[in-house]
């Protein structure tokens, strides 16, 4: 089998911190795929034209019409069906049309008939999180670690098993990855609560602390099902009987040996074969995909200059900065041939054309800019008539103005009369851009009064000159606003013989 090159996608929306939960889900896959040969790439937001697209974190919000251009399967690790998670039914109707792999086959069969479509993964030892000194349970210094969504009935139980007389550590705020992991070691053990009605096994979040040297005491009601690997890896306890152990076995030197013997018995579960087949299943679809992918090159109509944190998925993200991972570099303050032809692994063959674009989006970036004259104009060619530029940048009389060293230039109501009214200042003359909104906001982006604006938010439109307008360009540009060579080569005469 040839192996695909896979790519790990985590959907993040703009400033969500939570969606950074699935890193420890999206790590776990990128090891086993590793294991088996292929090579794998992780980002946020970033899908790949030229792999297979593992997608976590879609109930986000995820844009079906990018799955025409990108191999895409998508990771539920959300609990589905009735009693679970209040998913839009706009993402289980994404599952219904796509390539789906699962962590449970119970919630397959909320979005898909056929069960046998959807290949079933589970979590176990990450030997890549081994750390190399592990604190002894008897000297770490928190009894009890819970993390995770809080709801009426985790809180209950939480302040009922305080009353046994352990306490329960409670993370101030939204807390992952390397940072939540030091939380996680210094812990003589992590408390598991459900969440849902369905009760079913937060396996996503378990391995992780096993993997880490912690034990688990979770809560498990009659007749719960849980995966083997971790069935002899967990202290498993129904909840009405947790305040008991806690009271008269937790931190004791029978449960710091029974601890030992189940993260021993864990390190030992391999699930390997899960991935296999999730890798064979990725091969095959990937391969049926591109047969189906459109074979011209892409010509977006949107364009986002100056990508970083808020990369948009569907547009074509352009930066300066390779540390940005836009889908291209692009410096749009420098002189620009167009057509542009771009071949990108985010976005596969691309295409820039005169006219082409409907929006332009750039946040934050004018006042960064070398030569925005340069930058306007090529805005201006890259639009189709009526097409819009949604501008943000910092108010000039607000500290925001001046507070990034980088900033070059500050702006007010008055920076927008040379690419609106004096146009041909810039040289422009058949087309221009006219202000159609300009908005003052607070620091929290919200919409103000002037004299509390620490940004504005602009929209430009390209529109066509009108005739008063392009006899004034004529009248003030010094070469007439441009006027046609008049060379004919059939008008030529010979001095000599011309007529007299």
């Amino acid at each position: 089998m040839q192996l695909p090159h896979v790519h790990l996608c985590i959907v993040q929306p703009s400033g969500y911190v939570h969606a950074l939960g699935f890193i420890d889900q999206a790590r776990f896959f990128r090891h086993q795929f590793r294991r088996m040969g292929a090579s794998v790439t992780l980002a946020k937001n970033r899908l790949r034209h030229d792999a297979v697209n593992f997608v976590f974190g879609a109930h986000l919000g995820f844009d079906a019409g990018l799955r025409q251009r990108h191999s895409c399967i998508f990771v539920n690790l959300e609990q589905l069906g009735a009693e679970g998670a209040a998913v839009k039914p706009a993402y289980l109707q994404l599952l219904a049309g796509s390539a789906v792999v699962d962590y449970h086959a119970d919630n397959v069969a909320a979005y898909q008939a056929r069960a046998d479509d959807v290949p079933i993964f589970g979590f176990a030892h990450a030997p890549y999180l081994q750390p190399a000194e592990v604190l002894p349970l008897a000297d770490r210094p928190i009894d009890l670690l819970f993390f995770g969504s809080m709801n009426e009935r985790r809180r209950a139980l939480i302040e009922r098993l305080e009353r046994s007389g352990r306490s329960v550590t409670l993370l101030d705020g939204p807390v992952y990855g390397p940072e939540r992991d030091a939380l996680v070691m210094r812990a003589k053990a992590v408390l598991n609560l459900h969440f849902y009605p369905t009760a079913r096994f937060e396996q996503a979040r378990v391995f992780q602390c096993l993997s880490l040297g912690t034990p688990v005491i979770s809560e498990r009601g009659p007749g719960s099902a849980v995966p083997a690997q971790f069935e002899d890896s967990v202290h498993w306890l129904d909840v009405e009987r947790i305040d008991d152990f806690l009271r008269t076995q937790f931190d004791t030197p029978q449960f710091h040996a029974a601890s030992a013997q189940q993260l021993a018995a864990f390190a030992t579960h391999d699930v390997i074969g899960d991935y296999a087949e999730l890798l064979a299943f990725a091969a095959g679809y990937r391969q049926v995909h591109q047969q189906q992918m459109a074979g011209e090159p892409w010509r977006p109509t949107r364009l986002h200059i100056g990508s970083g944190k808020d990369y948009k998925p569907g547009w074509l993200n352009v930066d300066i900065l390779a540390s940005a991972q836009p889908d291209a570099l692009l410096d749009l303050a420098q002189p620009l041939s167009l057509p542009l032809h771009i071949d990108s692994p985010q976005t596969g063959p691309t295409e820039l054309h005169a006219g082409g674009l409907t929006r332009i989006y750039a946040n934050n970036v004018l006042e960064h800019v070398s030569d925005l004259p340069r930058l306007m104009g090529n805005c201006l060619r890259l639009l189709a008539d009526g097409g819009v530029m949604d501008i943000e940048v910092p108010y000039e009389r607000a500290p925001t103005a001046w507070q990034d060293p980088t900033h070059v230039r500050a702006l007010n109501e008055n920076s927008w009369l040379y690419y609106t009214d004096w146009f041909w200042y810039l040289g422009w003359f058949e087309h221009r851009f006219a202000l159609r909104e300009l908005i003052y906001l607070d620091a929290r982006l919200q919409p103000c009064r002037q004299e509390g604006a620490h940004f504005m938010r602009v929209r430009l439109a390209r529109t066509t000159t009108s005739l008063a307008e392009r006899m004034t360009a004529r009248t003030m540009q010094a070469d007439f606003g441009g006027l046609p060579d008049d060379d004919g080569d059939g008008d030529a005469v010979d001095l000599d013989n011309a007529p007299t």
